[in-house]
C-alpha cells in the first residue's frame, strides 16, 4: 500500500481538544427537540450520536490506563443500549442536564483521552479492531471520530460542521495515508468516512482507516 503524508505534523492532545473545542463550538445552544431528530444519515439520533461520541473518546483513553494495554483485547465494562436501534455504550449522559450537559461529558472525555496519548510513551501498542496503534494513532482515531460525528449531528441541528482543514489534513495523513487529497481536506475526510461523494469519486459504502504506527510503514 502507498503511504504518504508522512512529513505532516504529528497528532496528538492538542489535536484532539481542539477537534472538541470545534465540536463544543458547532453544536452548543441547539434547542433540545431537535436532538431527537435523525443525525445525517445514521440510525441514531443525535443525541444518540453525541453520546456514542463521548464513549468514543473514553474508551480509547482507557486502552492507555493499563500497565499492558496488549494484554487485555477490550476493558470489561458493561454495554448497553437505550433502544434496539441505538448505539450500544458503557457511557450515557444525564437528560436532565440538556444537550449542553452532554457536550461537558464529550469535553470532560475529550481531555482524558488528550492527557493520556500525551502522557504515554510513543512506542505502547493497544488493541484496535483495525490493528494495534500507537498513542498518536488513537489520539488521530479520537479527532475523526469527533469531526465526523459532529458533521453528522449538525445534519440533524441544521447547523455547518464541516471539519476544520488543518485537523482533516493531519487526520487524513495519520489515518489514511492511502487516500489522496482532492478540492479540500475537509471534503476529502467526510468521502473517506463514507458521509458525502466528490467529484469524480463516488460515496464510499464502507471504509477503514490504517492506525499501523508510522514507524512500521
Amino acid at each position: 500500500m502507498p503511504y504518504r503524508g508522512e512529513t505532516e505534523a504529528p497528532v496528538g492532545g492538542k489535536q484532539v481538544r481542539e477537534a472538541v473545542a470545534h465540536c463544543v463550538a458547532v453544536l452548543s445552544g441547539a434547542p433540545p427537540q431537535q436532538w431527537r431528530e435523525r443525525a445525517g444519515d445514521l440510525e441514531w439520533t443525535c443525541w444518540e450520536t453525541l453520546e456514542h461520541l463521548a464513549d468514543d473518546l473514553l474508551t480509547y483513553a482507557l486502552r492507555f490506563g493499563l500497565a499492558h494495554p496488549m494484554g487485555v483485547p477490550r476493558v470489561p465494562l458493561r454495554l448497553s443500549s437505550d433502544r434496539a436501534e441505538g448505539p450500544v455504550n458503557v457511557i450515557f449522559g444525564d437528560e436532565t442536564a440538556g444537550p449542553d450537559g452532554l457536550l461537558t461529558v464529550v469535553e470532560a472525555c475529550g481531555g482524558l483521552l488528550a492527557a493520556v496519548v500525551d502522557s504515554t510513551a510513543p512506542d505502547v501498542l493497544a488493541p484496535h479492531v483495525f490493528g494495534a496503534s500507537d498513542p498518536e494513532g488513537f489520539a488521530a482515531m479520537g479527532v475523526v471520530e469527533v469531526l465526523v460525528h459532529t458533521y453528522d449531528i449538525a445534519q440533524g441541528i441544521q447547523r455547518d460542521g464541516n471539519p476544520p482543514e488543518h485537523l482533516s489534513r493531519q487526520a487524513l495523513a495519520r489515518l489514511f495515508p492511502d487516500v489522496a487529497v482532492t478540492d479540500s481536506a475537509s471534503s476529502t475526510l467526510l468521502w473517506a468516512t463514507g458521509r458525502v461523494e466528490t467529484p469524480g469519486r463516488p460515496r464510499r459504502t464502507s471504509w477503514r482507516w490504517y492506525g499501523a504506527p508510522r514507524r512500521s510503514r
